[in-house]
């Protein structure tokens, strides 16, 4: 009898544990439920993603299952479009790694798309007010049924797609020819971060000063109708400036992003 009173008091234990670990968060985010920023800011300042050419992730483009369905990576991109539902994610995954190995800043024209490779540039028109924009896939999903696209809270911000939290949307994607040899050398892609923007000349010149030497790379200042942006770079490395812009957040600088020149 006692044997038995004490497993019965063994089996309630691990009961209570494994309903506990059931109902904590999960070990990969810090989050259980997606949320937008808690002091969101704006991004009128942030530009659509410029199209040009990039080879193919070695990461993110093999045809794989994912919850029983199978999935096969679209392997002539060029003239497909899509419609259907798009929605948006953000803080949960922010700084969490995408499909092919970059960081996914929720700041940043970024967007994840089941079949598309990686990376794919998309014009994502929402047919419910016409606004339009242009985004870089990097990353899987959604994987609700009916939704086509996720888009990154700076994009769903821009199609006013945060406070419905859907919409019906056209994505097209935007094709670009891989460079010849003899224009090669001119048409590699550069990139800055744009770090911050102020009035005060003297605070930005300062401030591109110390984040040169900090983070060991080249910075300028850029002046226009008295407002003056800190630079850094230029990049002709994608996957270095996203590292640059990354250590620039650590440093508290949340409106930093990528430009391309």
């Amino acid at each position: 009898m006692i044997f038995k009173n004490v497993l019965i008091g063994i089996l309630c234990a691990i009961t209570i544990f494994l309903a506990g670990c059931s109902s904590s968060p999960s070990q990969r985010y810090s989050i259980e439920d997606d949320l937008a920023p808690n002091a969101p800011i704006s991004v009128d300042h942030i530009e659509d993603a410029h199209p040009q050419y990039e080879p193919y992730s070695v990461g993110g483009n093999r045809d794989y299952t994912l919850r029983g369905q199978h999935y096969s990576i679209i392997k002539e991109p060029q003239g497909f479009t899509q419609e259907g539902i798009a929605s948006w994610y953000g803080k949960k995954f922010h700084g969490h790694l995408t499909s092919n190995g970059e960081v996914y800043d929720m700041y940043s024209m970024s967007a994840a798309h089941k079949t598309l490779p990686i990376p794919s540039y998309v014009k994502v028109t929402n047919k419910d007010n016409g606004k339009t924009a242009i985004v870089r896939v990097n990353d899987r999903g959604p994987f609700h049924p009916g939704r086509v696209i996720d888009l990154s809270y700076a994009a769903a911000t821009k199609l006013d797609v945060i406070r419905t939290g859907t919409a019906n949307i056209k994505l097209e994607v935007i094709s670009v020819e891989k460079p010849t040899a003899q224009h090669k050398q001119k048409s590699i892609p550069k990139f800055v971060v744009q770090v911050a923007s102020s009035k005060h000349q003297d605070r930005v010149r300062t401030l591109a000063k110390d984040l040169s030497q900090n983070l060991s790379v080249k910075s300028y200042v850029n002046s226009d109708n008295n407002i003056h942006r800190v630079f850094l770079g230029p990049f002709d490395d994608y996957m270095l400036t996203q590292k640059t812009l990354e250590q620039v957040k650590l440093m508290g600088y949340s409106s930093a992003f990528i430009k391309s020149l």
